[in-house]
């Protein structure tokens, strides 16, 4: 390993869409030297309408499984790269790739092959622009036969390969079989790789580029111009991503959390601003008590009431085993003395709701089951609460001032949430209603 600091940068689709998207990202690594190793990804829109590389792949590959002719969707692909090589003034060619690449899709190598190639090709471009060494992913990102992540075997190859290389571009997305077959990831894929590069090469810091800013306290589409979170952390991520907040992917946060790098999520069209640092704990005072508000609309409550239901052992368990018999999560569960509730997804529920009503009867004897449902579930989160009273009457005092009725309120252990249950069309007033207490009036 060289000496210094070192950064590993992943680059999102939108920042790497075009030559002059290509330009910003190279002039962001060169202007810290210890942005070392770079994991882009595919292609993505130019502009509103425009189809991504990745979709265009697969849709290519489906000509080709139907036995159609797909060298015209390959056309437009070679098209979209030669687009970028040229308006970088490159003088690297690509034709030889897609002769293979055609010769493969022929052969059916695969859907997840036909897929990768947005990013091979994009990492090609990559090490070509900035003058690093390029390495396929599939030649150090390993899946086992299953096709399951070898998280050990990749991180003794890569950080092997990597120590050998002051600096390198390793395409995100995908990696490889043991017989060298080309296996992606399902989610989040290049936000996965290059927090495995992160760890491999023990990386100070993973940055992460995209097209905003870091993270907002709450979603864009309801508040007006949210504020932005500086510092967060994994768990209270966690509790975010779970209530719905498009952040980044659990298996994309795993292996640097295992090492303790933090991430930072920047923006590679305001690379001035400091963009949110997501870290394992952190003395941080976060600027207001609350890090951020994320909700999900389309949960039923199902209401068991049961006179001395609370010395009635195992009656909670019987109760959610009627849920399990018929393959339904719950996602929470208040309880009173002689009251039990539990919050399912209404899509999940409405198919097997009479099902699940009469075997609540057969093993448990309620006296009363009431169901009610459009809701709606918002998640409060911070690591702030723990330390500031009052927080829940806080949230109720809005809530109330906004006449909006609450249906539930169930505050986890850890202090870290509180999860509000309210009526879906209550919800964006809610959002609204919480955001404007903690971060506009701070009352």
């Amino acid at each position: 390993m060289g000496i210094g600091m070192s950064k590993v940068v992943k680059f999102g689709g939108s920042s790497l869409a075009s030559a002059e998207q290509f330009e910003k990202v190279g002039n962001i690594i060169r202007a810290d030297e210890e942005r070392r190793y770079v994991v882009p990804s595919a292609p993505g829109k130019r502009f509103k309408d425009d189809e991504k590389v990745t979709d265009m792949l697969y849709a290519c590959y489906r000509l080709a499984e139907e036995g159609k002719d797909f060298k015209g969707k390959l056309g437009e692909i070679r098209a979209r790269y030669r687009e970028i090589i040229e308006g970088l003034g490159l003088s690297l060619s690509l034709e030889e790739e897609f002769r293979v690449i055609e010769q493969n899709f022929q052969d059916m190598a695969g859907s997840d092959y036909a897929a990768s190639r947005g990013e091979y090709l994009n990492g090609i471009i990559m090490a070509d622009y900035l003058g690093y060494e390029f390495i396929d992913a599939a030649s150090v990102i390993c899946f086992d036969e299953s096709g399951a992540f070898d998280a050990e075997k990749t991180d003794g190859l890569l950080s092997l390969r990597l120590s050998a290389c002051e600096r390198a571009v390793v395409p995100g997305f995908y990696g490889a079989y043991p017989d060298g077959r080309v296996k992606t990831f399902s989610r989040g894929g290049s936000d996965v790789t290059g927090s495995i590069v992160a760890k491999a090469v023990k990386a100070d810091v993973y940055e992460n580029w995209t097209d905003v800013s870091g993270f907002l306290i709450a979603d864009p589409r309801i508040i007006d111009q949210p504020e932005g979170i500086e510092t967060i952390t994994y768990r209270e991520l966690r509790e975010l991503s779970y209530m719905g907040a498009s952040v980044l992917h659990e298996d994309a946060i795993f292996p640097v959390r295992q090492e303790g790098i933090p991430i930072n999520i920047r923006n590679t069209n305001a690379p001035e601003d400091n963009g949110t640092w997501i870290v394992g704990s952190t003395c941080q005072k976060s600027k207001y008590v609350i890090t951020g508000i994320a909700g999900k609309k389309g949960f039923c409550s199902i209401n068991i009431e049961k006179d001395m239901m609370n010395s009635e052992i195992g009656f909670g368990r019987k109760i959610l085993q009627a849920f399990e018999e018929n393959g339904i999560s719950f996602e929470h569960v208040p309880s009173g003395i002689d009251t039990m509730t539990v919050y399912v997804h209404q899509d999940e529920f409405m198919h097997k709701e009479q099902k699940v009503v009469a075997a609540i009867h057969r093993l448990c004897n309620p006296d009363v089951i009431d169901i009610e449902s459009d809701l709606a579930l918002i998640a409060v989160v911070g690591r702030g609460m723990k330390s500031t009273r009052g927080t829940a009457g806080r949230i109720f005092s809005a809530l109330a001032h906004s006449n909006i009725n609450v249906k539930m309120i169930d505050q986890g252990s850890s202090e870290l949430n509180i999860i509000i249950g309210v009526a879906n069309d209550d919800f964006e007033d809610a959002i609204k209603a919480v955001y404007d207490i903690f971060v506009i009036t701070r009352l």
